[in-house]
């Protein structure tokens, strides 16, 4: 094979290419440094700087930019949803992102059971599009809520339902392609009448079926003796697929061709029936090679899917704390199996499920087979979520002296019923090379993912690594199998491709790309004519180790320092999903890569080894990135990784604006903590000065607030000061029965609904606490983080930790009401004083009121109401909502926890002028309609102070937050603690 040489631009030329590219796209050119990093990598281990990017917004326009690269004769690579793992998304070429414009779920053919789809679209997203018809895309990658179908033709992609339906390939009917040359046709299988008669009209079309007419008849042998007969051959080009037993089909003959050939503009695919009810079947088995000989076993039952996991990442998880719910569910053994089981009804899938647990709990596929079946929706989804993102939740290595488990050979292929013997042999290959690895994946399709703790740090570990590849090669061979079973071969398989096929099927894929790309100018150096596997490494020997002295401190089970903290995210993309979850509001709303999590590290990444971003701190792109962060925290939880985006952001504008100067906002909103006792003084000219015609316009512009939003009012007297004349309560039997509780009362609720703390003092009272306030106020700092005033928030949170140490030390629980406060006790106090001792104690002793509440042994009377929960984002990242669901059931109410996401306020965010469309679009999304479309006598509950604003003026809805639901279950029910009316209580303070 020719080896690939990476295509050299002069300056002129890419400023010739950025000219053009502007006069005739009507989407967005972009050729800054920032955007050339964004898309300098994927989810592989490879990384090549692109020659700039375009995001079309149309198919039309897709062809536009085509056609302006052939003109110039530069390299072009149509990108979806960049989760490859062999990299095929990266390369020095331009980039046309297709998930941002054409992403359109064409059509849906219920009849006819196909869809038309463009190639940006999302898997899940035409997934739901067909099931409104009970229909389904059968192959999904574990990546199936952000991969886009245009690159899932161009890979090949199964997933864990392949059993049910097949690769990609198998459900492809037709394509509307662009060759790089400028024709643009559909192609899909060609009877030999069609045929002739195509090549008879001539033309481009009829130029390239004559020259793969031509090509199959010459190779047909070697095809039908050279192909693995196997479910998951996706290793080279498709070319049984222009035989004539398969109907010379030219659309499945491009399906794999990882976009070195053509590039799709439309795509016509299968769909098939989908079970409208799905059960598990949870098998352990005492290994993995016991669990792989048990495939024969599985498919007497017919599963919709068999998907296979070892200890490895179980025992990874554990090590690191995680997913402790979801290991719980998983029977005895140190590997595991999922069998799932289709149906029209229920009782017909549980039958299935329960049959075959009836049959492997006789003694047969093993001995010493456990297992249970999971019929819970709830349940099987986090089983589901440890084998779709364990991986990635352990790609860091705990140990320093053993490297990060990597995607260096990850999915190999061979005939299922031979998968035992095949993984007992490659585990003795692994062994022999000193690594170690997890193994999971298809075992219905004898497809198997292995994480290994290769070294490509170094110029023996790669040499090392090369030597294993090839071996590793070699053995699937022998086995009858494929190189790659399921992510193409990219860079990372594609040198030892000849291993797997002979020199005559090597020729015929070279001729393949020939015929459609003669200049190999479409996404060169992949699949044939290739690079080596070892080129390109993004973390290899030339790899930077940068050593920067931080504000925060970053520390980790898997190491300590800024750097390590950018390495987590690993690029597998589920930032980019756009529904469930909270993670990456700003990219759900945009689809803007550099706004989601991976984009961001990727620009951290970028800047940290200051390539192609020289500027450091100063980085203007990073900056502007990091500016549509709403710090939501969620991808602290969602992220598999724990990529901690919000800290990140703080850590930047921190030293950012040591050199630049802060926004306005900085002094009237980040600062807010400070200013606002002194404005309480004389609540009344403060709320005439932000809210009166014309001063309120003038104090708004001056403040960076946005015109559109209403300023929360200064209430007459903050909470503070209504309990300060009161009486504390008198320590009565009742009261000192359940202790001492301090109640954390934060700025917004103490400013501007102090009935919220009202609330929840009067309850925990009434639950027989003795509520007590710091002795003089106090602040956690949360909004200084926004704008990057790590020093002062870090002053504060000494002061509060000295102030508090005595009731720290004494065990006395603080007890908060506002989310985001909160969570600065959780996570950035922790960063803040990582080795003061007793801040360590009080971020243990932290509780959100509902968490508190919730455990108390206490009958609460029912309260007949709707409820309607939305979380905020600190909440559902640091605390969950476990507790806010379990007081809800004590208190008897009916209630639905909206799976809205982000509110899109976000403390300061949605009220800043610029950030203001952005935040109502947030909102927009799923939040605001669904609390307008709630029944008016329904209750909205949420915590957060900024989600009720957004709520209240997005929506114009009253909220409640759970305390205060809580104090009306009370006052409308027999209290059982005491005879006092619990008005009387309301304002129990004791200062500490």
């Amino acid at each position: 094979m020719k080896a690939a040489t990476p295509f050299q631009a002069s300056s002129s030329l890419l400023q010739q290419v950025e000219t053009e590219l502007r006069r005739t796209v009507r989407g967005e050119v972009r050729f800054d440094a920032g955007s050339k990093a964004l898309y300098a990598s994927d989810a592989s281990n490879y990384r090549q700087v692109p020659l700039g990017v375009v995001l079309p917004t149309d198919v039309d326009d897709l062809v536009a930019a085509l056609e302006t690269c052939h003109r110039l004769d530069v390299p072009f690579l149509s990108r979806g949803g960049g989760t490859s793992q062999n990299g095929q998304c990266v390369n020095v070429a331009v980039v046309a992102d297709t998930s941002k414009y054409v992403n359109r779920v064409v059509s849906v053919n219920p009849a006819g059971r196909t869809a038309i789809v463009e190639p940006g679209a999302v898997c899940d997203t035409l997934r739901e599009a067909a099931e409104r018809y009970g229909l389904t895309f059968a192959p999904d990658p574990a990546t199936h809520s952000r991969c886009t179908l245009g690159g899932m033709i161009a890979n090949n992609s199964c997933g864990a339902h392949s059993v049910m339906a097949g690769k990609t390939v198998e459900n492809v009917e037709a394509l509307e392609i662009a060759t790089y040359d400028g024709a643009r046709f559909w192609v899909g299988p060609t009877d030999d009448a069609e045929l002739e008669g195509i090549i008879a009209k001539g033309g481009r079309k009829g130029e390239i079926y004559a020259q793969l007419r031509d090509l199959r008849d010459r190779y047909a042998d070697h095809i039908r003796a050279e192909f693995p007969q196997i479910k998951r051959r996706v290793s080279g080009f498709n070319l049984d697929q222009l035989l004539p037993e398969n109907g010379f089909n030219v659309a499945r003959a491009l399906v794999g061709t990882e976009g070195t050939c053509a590039v799709t503009l439309q795509a016509k695919v299968r769909l098939v029936h989908s079970p409208s009810c799905r059960v598990l079947l949870l098998l352990g088995f005492k290994d993995i090679y016991t669990a792989a000989d048990a495939v024969p076993h599985f498919n007497r039952f017919a599963p919709i899917a068999i998907e296979g996991l070892d200890r490895a990442i179980v025992r990874g998880l554990q090590a690191r704390g995680l997913k402790k719910d979801e290991i719980a569910l998983l029977p005895k053994g140190d590997a595991w199996v999922v069998l799932e089981f289709g149906a029209n009804t229920h009782a017909e899938a549980v039958r299935q499920a329960q049959t075959a647990h009836a049959y492997f709990s006789a003694g047969h596929g093993g001995a010493d087979v456990t297992g249970f079946v999971v019929e819970d929706k709830t349940q099987q989804q986090k089983v589901w979520s440890i084998r779709e993102t364990g991986a990635s939740a352990v790609a860091l290595s705990v140990d320093p002296s053993i490297p990060d488990p990597m995607v260096g050979w990850e999915d190999a292929a061979v005939d299922p019923m031979r998968l035992g013997d095949y993984l007992r042999q490659f585990q003795a290959l692994v062994d022999r090379y000193g690594y170690e690895t997890c193994l999971y994946g298809h075992f219905g399709d004898g497809c198997v993912h292995a994480r290994i703790t290769f070294d490509v740090r170094t110029v023996e570990g790669v040499q090392k690594w090369r030597r294993f590849l090839r071996e590793a090669a070699q053995l699937v061979v022998d086995f009858g199998g494929s190189l790659s079973g399921e992510h193409g071969d990219g860079q990372a398989k594609a040198e030892f491709l000849p291993i797997m096929y002979g020199p005559e099927i090597m020729r015929a894929m070279e001729e393949f790309k020939a015929i459609w790309d003669p200049a190999n100018r479409l996404n060169p150096g992949k699949v044939v004519h290739a690079y080596r596997a070892d080129e390109n490494l993004r973390m290899g020997p030339a790899y930077k180790t940068v050593t920067i002295d931080t504000r925060l401190t970053f520390t980790s089970p898997e190491g300590d320092g800024m750097q390590r903290a950018v390495e987590r995210c690993i690029g597998m993309g589920k930032c980019r999903s756009l529904d469930g979850g909270t993670m990456c509001p700003s990219y759900r709303a945009t689809r803007e890569e550099k706004f989601s999590t991976r984009g961001r590290a990727h620009l951290f990444w970028e800047m940290l080894q200051g390539e192609v971003m020289t500027e450091g701190w100063d980085s203007e792109p990073l900056k502007e990135a990091l500016d549509s962060c709403l710090a939501c925290k969620g991808c602290k939880s969602d992220c598999p990784t724990h990529t901690d985006m919000a800290s990140y952001k703080a850590e930047f504008l921190s030293h950012y604006y040591e050199k630049h100067r802060r926004p306005r906002q900085a002094m009237f909103m980040g600062r807010i903590g400070q200013w606002a006792p002194w404005a309480s003084r004389f609540p009344w000219l403060t709320n005439f000065m932000t809210s009166a015609r014309p001063l309120a316009r003038i104090g708004k512009w001056v403040a960076g607030v946005a015109p559109q939003r209403t300023l929360p009012v200064f209430v007459p007297k903050t909470y503070r000061a209504l309990t300060r004349h009161r009486t504390p309560a008198s320590r009565t039997a009742t009261v000192a029965k359940s202790g001492k509780v301090m109640l954390w009362v934060d700025t917004f609720n103490d400013h501007f609904s102090p009935e919220v703390a009202t609330s929840a003092a009067n309850v925990l009272t009434q639950l027989g606490y003795e509520v007590v306030l710091p002795r003089k106020r106090l602040c956690c700092g949360r909004p200084l983080y926004d704008y990057g005033l790590l020093d002062e928030a870090r002053a504060l949170l000494r002061n509060v930790v000295d102030e508090l140490s005595e009731d720290i030390r004494a065990g006395v629980p603080v007890v908060g009401l506002e989310p985001g406060c909160l969570s600065v006790f959780k996570d950035e106090l922790l960063k803040q004083l990582p080795h003061d001792v007793t801040a360590k104690r009080l971020a243990q002793q932290t509780f959100l009121f509902s968490d508190f509440v919730a455990r108390a042994d206490f009958q609460w009377p029912r309260l007949e109401a709707d409820v309607v929960v939305h979380g905020h984002c600190h909440q559902k990242a640091v605390f969950g909502m476990k507790g806010e669901t379990a007081l809800l059931d004590k208190l008897g109410v009916r209630w639905s926890l909206l799976d809205a996401g982000c509110c899109g306020m976000a403390g300061a965010f949605g009220f800043n002028a610029e950030h203001y469309a952005l935040s109502m679009k947030i909102g927009e999304q799923k939040l605001l309609p669904s609390v307008r479309d709630a029944a008016p006598e329904t209750i909205v509950v949420t915590n957060g102070f900024s989600c009720r604003e957004q709520i209240q003026q997005g929506a114009g809805r009253h909220t409640l937050h759970i305390a205060q639901l809580a104090e009306r279950a009370l006052t409308r029910g027999n209290l059982r603690r005491s005879d006092t009316p619990i008005e009387a209580v309301g304002h129990i303070t004791s200062v500490s």
